[in-house]
């Protein structure tokens, strides 16, 4: 049952009214309110709408996602309807915002809509490689087998996504305590030492002390428009990157800059294969398995490489040759696939690719970690000399003074 909020207006009294109602759909919702003897007007669930932060906190984790799948397949496996099966999995799960959306999938299946339908309504939820996996399921009368296999490739992707970024937290807490200390020392020492050169006749600061201060008066006294800087730059630069232009400059830099651009270039060719191995599975045509692999794996460059593959196939090349030439795939993939096509092992060779890319990203990851530490240390070297070159040198220079006027 969902909780739905609404305004009706009462026929006998034209008084209107606001209150909730527990149903199964909005349509049962209305059936409810017109018993009561009132004229609906606005019909919303509660707790199912929500921006911004509300938005987040009501986000949909994958675990639960992955967890719903292998449930709803264990259900469907031992030979209960999918209806009965959707409501013991809603009652299980622990996940408020993924019981919302069970219950008005199951409201829109009693309705008559299929279940890849009704799941395609919740696109934050369920991608299209979810609802495609599911659909395949339903014709060929295997869901149970799909929805394992769709189970089994989150996994992995979020297994993937985590690794990486677990190797990206140690830089990034470094930096920002490195950019807290600098600044600290910046803000609160330097002027301290500038005080002490204050009104002794002929004392001179050095270039970078003087160029520190300088940014130390400006932060301080226009404290307010580097923070109105730095929140503007954030906002536009956010905006830019949600632009096809913004995605395609950082997408391709993802792919080439080093030491990232292996990295990324390898995860990418583990999503492509590994999606493309559980569609395949399920028995989905080339064609639209590689529609959706253009989106799933989350690349302008690779998408467009992609879309032109899949234009290729169309007039009977086969997708190895369509894709050996092309510069965002590495050449491991035409390769393989070839021999998966020459074959008729393409699944099983799709999956080889995938297992081979998830262990190179592995590989790939303590490389750049191992390269990552010396970088960082020598850049915390260099900043750590700046600072303590500009506070020495003026002192330096102050005792020199003083010994030498004291001679």
């Amino acid at each position: 049952m969902l909780t739905y909020k609404y305004v009706a207006r009462n026929s006998a009294t034209g008084e209107k009214i606001k209150a909730e109602v527990q149903a199964d759909s909005v349509q049962a919702a209305a059936k409810l309110i017109r018993q009561q003897g009132l004229a609906p007007i606005n019909i919303t669930l509660s707790g199912g709408g929500g921006k911004g932060i509300g938005k987040i906190f009501k986000r949909v984790k994958t675990k639960d996602k992955i967890l719903f799948s292998r449930q709803l397949s264990t259900l469907i496996n031992a030979g209960l309807p999918l209806v009965q099966s959707l409501r013991s999995v809603e009652e299980q799960t622990t996940s408020k915002p993924l019981q919302i959306v069970i219950a008005q999938v199951i409201a829109d299946v009693e309705a008559g809509s299929s279940f890849s339908a009704a799941l395609s309504k919740h696109p934050s939820v369920f991608n299209e490689v979810f609802v495609s996996l599911v659909a395949a399921g339903e014709t060929s009368g295997t869901l149970d087998k799909s929805l394992e296999r769709v189970a089994n490739q989150q996994e992995k992707d979020a297994e993937i996504l985590s690794k990486v970024r677990g190797a990206m937290v140690y830089p990034a807490v470094v930096i920002f305590v490195m950019i807290l200390v600098v600044g600290f020392m910046i803000i609160k020492v330097l002027p301290q030492v500038e005080q002490i050169y204050k009104g002794l006749p002929g004392a001179h600061l050095p270039f970078i002390t003087v160029a520190l201060l300088a940014l130390s008066h400006f932060s301080t006294k226009y404290w307010w428009l580097v923070i109105i800087l730095i929140g503007a730059g954030i906002f536009f630069g956010s905006r830019w990157a949600s632009t096809l232009g913004g995605k395609r400059v950082i997408d391709r830099l993802k792919m080439k800059a080093w030491p990232i651009g292996p990295l990324f270039m390898k995860l990418y060719m583990a999503r492509f294969a590994r999606t493309a191995t559980t569609l395949v599975g399920s028995g989905v045509p080339l064609l639209q398995v590689l529609e959706i692999t253009a989106r799933a794996v989350d690349n302008v460059h690779i998408s467009d490489s992609l879309k032109r593959a899949s234009d290729k196939v169309k007039g009977g090349t086969a997708l190895s040759e369509a894709i050996v030439h092309d510069e965002n795939f590495l050449h491991l993939v035409p390769n393989m696939l070839r021999i998966g096509e020459q074959s008729g092992a393409v699944e099983a060779m799709l999956e080889k690719i995938a297992d081979y890319y998830e262990k190179e990203v592995d590989t790939q990851i303590k490389t750049i970690s191992t390269i990552i530490e010396p970088v960082l240390m020598i850049v915390i070297g260099v900043m750590a000399l700046l600072i303590v070159a500009a506070i020495l040198l003026p002192i330096y220079g102050l005792v020199n003074q003083t010994g030498f006027s004291g001679g």
